[in-house]
């Protein structure tokens, strides 16, 4: 595995990340497709193994859950200044006022919450799960800055918003001195491109990493387009994401099949090849649900697509309504 910079970060990070949304107590919170501490705990290790030492959680995955059983595995598989853990912050986790939010008191609350699920002292990349309309944008970026030089967090990072609002956050927190961003984790893959538009260029620009999820649109791109999942199926926010019957995703679709088949390569290995090679991407988020799972995401930063190869697959991209925020 080679190791590359978390944007203008001097911290080491494997070129993949290894999605723990996967992996909490079966029916807690939102996700039912989740998968229990024992059946979780192989692919944390296997992660491990194969030189991955990018762990994305949140506070929000099933309940709480996710951030406790990724906790026990790393502590039980490997050193903690070897590994990078990532949580988030902003949707409610907990009932109750400011049991969500990006407030000054919501901030204090749910870093001292995920710190004692994930069992450790200090979290390595703190993300906002989403932009806050309802609390300044100051508050936010004070308190953000509060918590790390409390020691409680290395680095901030965000996810999905629009391209102002992370570019008013960011100029926010020069203008005062505070600890600044230094990833976005965006929603980008061959069926969803509008973040090249203003996002991508503006990380590109300000030297901020850029961590796609998604990067397989949830199986779309792995399989057939009639062809159905038990997690499409029961996903309800990725049911949010991939309604669409375009015939450009269709053709997309089929393109990467056309790719694989000509490579003598799965399928999952195209379409994570490409998102990993795109200019500004820094490292893709993927989950693991079977073994093969992760020996394709790793086998895919090895996958150079040709230029001919990658013209088909982009060839029948259309515009499409911004989806995950």
């Amino acid at each position: 595995m080679r190791y590359v910079k978390l944007g203008r970060t001097g911290l080491d990070i494997s070129p993949l990340v290894l999605g723990c949304m996967t992996y909490g107590v079966p029916d807690r919170g939102t996700h039912a497709w989740t998968l229990d501490e024992e059946a979780s705990r192989p692919f944390i290790r296997k992660a491990l193994d194969l030189g991955i030492n990018f762990f994305d959680t949140a506070n929000f995955y099933s309940d709480g859950t996710s951030e406790e059983i990724v906790g026990r595995a790393l502590r039980d598989f490997a050193r903690r200044d070897e590994v990078v853990i990532a949580t988030k912050t902003f949707y409610p986790w907990r009932k109750g006022p400011n049991g969500g939010g990006l407030s000054r008191k919501a901030i204090f609350h749910s870093v001292d919450d995920s710190l004692r699920r994930l069992g450790t002292d200090y979290i390595d990349l703190l993300q906002i799960h989403r932009f806050d309309r309802h609390v300044p944008v100051e508050e936010t970026m004070e308190a953000l800055h509060d918590v790390v030089k409390a020691g409680k967090v290395r680095y901030l990072g965000a996810s999905s918003m629009y391209a102002w609002q992370f570019a008013k956050m960011v100029y926010t927190s020069r203008l005062h001195g505070w600890t600044e961003f230094v990833s976005m984790q965006d929603h980008y893959n061959l069926l969803q491109r509008e973040e090249e538009r203003e996002m991508i260029p503006f990380c590109i620009d300000q030297g901020i990493a850029v961590l796609p999820w998604s990067p397989l649109a949830r199986g779309r791109l792995t399989r057939d387009w009639d062809e159905r999942s038990t997690r499409q199926d029961s996903d309800l926010f990725g049911g949010t994401l991939y309604n669409a019957t375009l015939d450009s995703d269709k053709a997309i679709v089929a393109a990467v099949k056309e790719v694989a088949v000509a490579r003598g390569v799965p399928r999952a290995q195209v379409a994570l090849s490409w998102v990993a090679h795109r200019r500004g991407v820094t490292a893709p988020i993927v989950g693991a649900t079977k073994p093969q799972h992760l020996d394709d995401a790793v086998a895919a930063l090895d996958l150079a697509l040709g230029d001919e190869e990658t013209a088909r697959l982009e060839a029948a991209y259309a515009p499409h309504p911004i989806e995950g925020f």
